[in-house]
């Protein structure tokens, strides 16, 4: 088991995504690796591991070699164990979409699910907490569409001419972009240097707030005088849209 251990490690496979491969919990996997041998675990998991090494038993790990072409094999059987298995696991909660996003929201869903798993230092959970508000805003700022793109192209996932949005705004937003990062990785932006301009980002953040406290106050106000005028004392299902409407009308006296 030591030589199975050994190898895991060397192939940078984690045990929350072997676990996933095998269909079990990773506690229920760590119990596995504690076994003396491979012949105690459960006879369907142990030949998954097999065919996932491409090795006939554990003896023959001895004689592996370790290379690209190697990894990269084990690599391609584990994400398709993977995708399977946790297909099978979400599939119910995905019905209504199509196959290709389907797909996708698996994926998604199942690389959350493993980097939060292996989440120590919650850099993982508050980095996901930011793509969260991040996918809230797209609706209303699609440039963050844009900043999706150009980090797609420039890791190379997808081609430097693939413009599925408005392409002009698109090429104009990449090309300031490309800019703003090779100051940063180059070092050109101290600091002091740019001191003036995160104060600017600063107050704008701050205007914005106090728009909507703003707004919040506003329709706080109107609420209140809406349930007054209509005789009631708060919001419910009953009431809600005759509420939603009279405060509608509130608003438009003041245009």
């Amino acid at each position: 088991m030591k030589n199975l251990n050994d190898l895991l490690g060397e192939l940078g496979i984690s045990k929350v995504r072997l676990a996933k491969y095998l269909g079990v919990s990773r506690q229920m996997l760590y119990n596995y690796l504690a076994q003396g041998n491979l012949s105690e675990w459960p006879k369907e998991k142990a030949m998954k591991v097999l065919c996932l090494l491409g090795v006939q038993n554990l003896e023959d790990i001895e004689n592996i070699k370790v290379d690209g072409e190697y990894i990269i094999q084990v690599e391609n059987r584990l994400n398709d164990g993977v995708k399977e298995s946790s297909g099978k696991e979400i599939i119910a909660d995905l019905k209504g979409f199509n196959k290709k996003e389907q797909e996708l929201l698996s994926d998604i869903i199942n690389l959350l699910k493993e980097k939060l798993s292996d989440d120590k230092t919650k850099d993982t959970y508050n980095s996901y907490r930011y793509l969260y508000h991040f996918l809230q805003s797209m609706e209303t700022n699609k440039e963050l569409k844009y900043i999706l793109a150009y980090m797609s192209k420039s890791m190379g996932f997808i081609d430097h001419t693939e413009y599925v949005f408005n392409e002009n705004q698109q090429f104009i937003f990449e090309s300031i972009l490309f800019s703003a990062m090779t100051l940063y990785t180059n070092g050109g932006a101290s600091r002091s240097k740019i001191a003036d301009t995160h104060k600017r980002f600063v107050q704008e953040i701050e205007h914005k707030k106090e728009e909507r406290l703003s707004r919040t106050q506003e329709l706080n106000t109107a609420k209140i005088q809406a349930l007054k005028e209509l005789g009631y004392t708060e919001i419910n299902s009953e009431n809600a849209k005759e509420v939603l409407d009279k405060i509608a009308e509130i608003q438009s006296r003041k245009v």
